[in-house]
């Protein structure tokens, strides 16, 4: 658990250096962003997702969509009627406080601590085929896209991310292996997609205002602390309640004490709204969510 922290703070540094020395500026970290939405996270969704197995995961998915419910709420009342923030600053907020990173830190965690990857999928599901395609239609809507429920279907439709976990779902669901030929030119293009958002938020990081300085603290602070502490224990309450103990609960909860995914950072970029929320929060999770999880780990494993 430690080394997988450790390997994602150092690719952010990465990024933060080569921002630094001047080689990647803020027009490339758009670019770096578009790469990896459009061609490389689909690859990693297909084949990741088509190697699952969905079966008995029923307590997992109340329990994650439990705990991703309360937080996503809680932020939206505060900062829409409290502080009135824009409707795609609380989007992005929302998204921030409760998204965790289940792509490949929590698969990371699932295998090597609990034992078992199946305990990240149901969150991992949920978050890329109902929590993202419904933000995403929000987020082209407020962007000016065309209003309409057609309109709305087919921007869910085109989107490259909801489009492969849909196919991997099915594959998965079928039972079905990938070719040789399908898969090993998607592993190769899917390995590049954590690489590049994490590269793109170490250089954000740098060219951006430190933690703190960018006038967003009290929602940094609430997404925060929204994610890693009111999301852990309401997954362990919802699932103890519903019987879930040893690994499995150990894994519901441990995916709910996850950092913010790096992904809400790619699309709070992609649609010029909520950044330096979504970037601040980010790296306070991602810190901060080590000692949680061994907490965690120590409580209930």
């Amino acid at each position: 658990m430690i080394v997988g922290f450790a390997t994602i703070l150092f690719v952010i540094a990465v990024g933060a250096g080569l921002a630094h020395v001047g080689v990647v500026d803020d027009r490339m970290i758009v670019t770096l962003g578009e790469v990896a939405f459009f061609a490389a996270m689909p690859a990693l969704l297909v084949v990741t997702v088509s190697r699952i197995d969905l079966v008995g995961a029923g307590v997992n998915v109340v329990a994650s969509a439990s705990a991703l419910a309360v937080n996503l709420v809680l932020y939206a009342l505060v900062a829409r009627l409290a502080w009135r923030r824009p409707a795609g600053e609380v989007v992005i907020g929302s998204l921030v406080s409760g998204y965790v990173n289940a792509g490949n830190l929590g698969i990371a965690i699932a295998a090597f601590v609990v034992g078992d990857v199946g305990v990240v999928v149901p969150t991992l599901l949920l978050q890329l085929l109902v929590v993202q395609p419904i933000a995403l239609v929000v987020l082209d809507r407020l962007r000016g896209g065309a209003a309409g429920a057609a309109a709305a279907l087919r921007r869910v439709a085109t989107n490259p991310l909801t489009v492969a976990a849909v196919i991997g779902s099915v594959i998965a669901i079928a039972g079905w292996p990938l070719p040789e030929v399908v898969e090993a030119p998607l592993s190769l293009l899917g390995g590049a997609a954590i690489p590049l958002m994490l590269l793109s938020y170490g250089a954000a990081l740098r060219l951006s205002p430190p933690v703190g300085r960018s006038g967003h603290t009290a929602e940094v602070a609430l997404a925060s602390g929204l994610k890693l502490a009111v999301m852990p224990v309401v997954a362990w309450a919802v699932a103890s309640a519903l019987g879930l103990e040893g690994p499995a609960l150990l894994g519901v909860v441990l995916t709910a004490a996850l950092p913010s995914a790096q992904n809400i950072f790619l699309h709070a970029t992609r649609y010029r709204v909520g950044q330096d929320v979504a970037r601040e929060t980010i790296l306070v999770t991602t810190v901060a969510a080590l000692p949680v999880a061994l907490v965690v780990a120590a409580v209930l494993g």
